[in-house]
């Protein structure tokens, strides 16, 4: 693949026709291939081997593998002093799964400082489709009758690839990662993919390493298909987490 043309999928093309994540584009960052189709085999093969879709509306679907890559290690979370604060006092709950169509509905939904989004009805059917299969997961904050915020991603064996989070009160988004941090750590998960850097995430405890050294990880933390099922059955009290 030339230095500014990246590889084009057609929907009969097999899961597994990506090209070596090594040949993404430079600029922009990752940019891997397009086309294709966001069937569960091939959106199962892209995670699994460092590859994830990210497009709008009216664009073809565009495969990214980023470098460096953004990833944080469930134990190294971080919460600042004031948050910590709030967990004491919170009296919101954190459940698993029991609302995910309503959690991607509203990560879809628009942010102030953009244009619309990038998950599209096309993203959101394949997820769906993901967790119908037992792949994708959601994990809900809620207070009382309400779901305040939360996020989406897959995890694969060893290692939960993050999509998309939202909060509709301050700091729920991050009460839905602390939640997930725990659980993961507690079941010896490696890391939770979170694909670009961004200043947020890295408040958060979030790293940036070489692509390389992220698919060695992938090699070890999810060498097969393989679903998690050690998701707490009952809610957990906010209250009740160990923030660091």
């Amino acid at each position: 693949m030339s230095s500014n043309r990246v590889a084009w999928l057609s929907p009969s093309d097999s899961p597994d026709s990506f090209p070596d994540i090594s040949k993404a584009l430079r600029e922009p960052d990752g940019l891997l291939a397009a086309g294709g189709d966001l069937g569960p085999d091939r959106l199962l093969h892209a995670y699994r081997t460092g590859i994830f879709p990210w497009f709008d509306d009216g664009q073809p679907i565009l495969w990214w593998s980023p470098d460096p890559r953004c990833v944080l290690r469930p134990r190294e979370f971080q919460t600042s002093s004031r948050m910590r604060r709030a967990i004491r006092s919170s009296s919101a709950e954190i459940t698993i799964n029991r609302s995910f169509s309503e959690v991607i509905q509203s990560c879809s939904g628009p942010r102030r400082s953009e244009q619309g989004t990038w998950i599209t009805a096309e993203m959101i059917g394949a997820y769906e489709t993901l967790h119908a299969e037992g792949w994708a997961h959601s994990i809900e904050v809620r207070d009382g009758n309400s779901l305040i915020g939360g996020l989406y991603g897959l995890a694969i064996g060893r290692m939960f690839f993050g999509e998309s989070m939202f909060s509709q009160r301050s700091n729920a988004s991050k009460l839905a990662m602390l939640g997930l941090s725990e659980i993961l750590d507690d079941n010896a998960f490696e890391m939770i993919d979170c694909q670009v850097v961004s200043q947020h995430l890295l408040t958060l405890g979030a790293v940036a390493i070489p692509r390389e050294e992220f698919a060695a990880h992938l090699l070890s933390s999810c060498p097969s298909l393989t679903r998690f099922v050690g998701w707490p059955a009952s809610s957990i009290k906010v209250c009740d987490l160990r923030p660091k």
